[in-house]
């Protein structure tokens, strides 16, 4: 299994975008959480972390990082479709966080694997400026499209912006898969 960097530049720059668009909606989502939760959460996550680091030797490989890489988007796409379906309960929003929780769980092996596997430095640089511009360009999209909600539509209030960009992130989000797999080269003709 190979890397292809022209896609998988493509994907942690849609990755990112998507990062940017949603990053602001989880503070809606999480509203009926407890804050306890999110002490829980972070000391959990951080054991989580620590556990992994353990077996770097063992799972720093092509197919770990696919695997972990995949699995992380199928996850985001879950949550995605789980808020469309039940949005602001207590449940979904406990869900969202768990979801995210296990996300953020790869986020220090997915980097260093990334950075391992991709070597150069001229990669790893055009690497970080896209996925910056991804980052930069969610963010304007989303001050952009609930603007447009708001002036086409008058929908103000932040838990029907919110719920409306969902829309968006998973159109998005299945794109990010699709190309997951074609930086991987599992998909041939994307």
């Amino acid at each position: 299994m190979k890397i292809d960097v022209r896609y998988f530049i493509r994907y942690k720059f849609l990755n990112s975008l998507f990062t940017g668009l949603s990053i602001g909606s989880v503070f809606t989502i999480y509203s009926p959480l407890p804050q306890t939760v999110f002490s829980i959460g972070g000391i959990v996550l951080a054991l989580g972390m620590m556990v992994l680091a353990k077996f770097y030797e063992k799972i720093v490989n092509i197919k770990y990082f696919f695997f972990f890489s995949l699995l992380v988007e199928m996850v985001m796409l879950f949550l995605i479709s789980a808020f469309l379906i039940k949005p602001y309960d207590y449940y979904t929003a406990l869900v969202i966080y768990s979801g995210y929780q296990i996300t953020f769980l790869f986020g220090n092996y997915l980097l260093r694997s990334e950075t391992l596997f991709l070597r150069k430095v001229k990669i790893l640089s055009t690497l970080d400026i896209y996925k910056q511009a991804g980052y930069l360009s969610g963010m304007v999209l989303s001050f952009l499209f609930y603007k447009w909600l708001e002036f086409s539509f008058g929908i103000t209030d932040n838990r029907q912006l919110v719920y409306n960009l969902h829309f968006l992130l998973l159109v998005i989000q299945s794109v990010v898969i699709l190309l997951v797999l074609r930086a991987f080269k599992v998909l041939r003709n994307f």
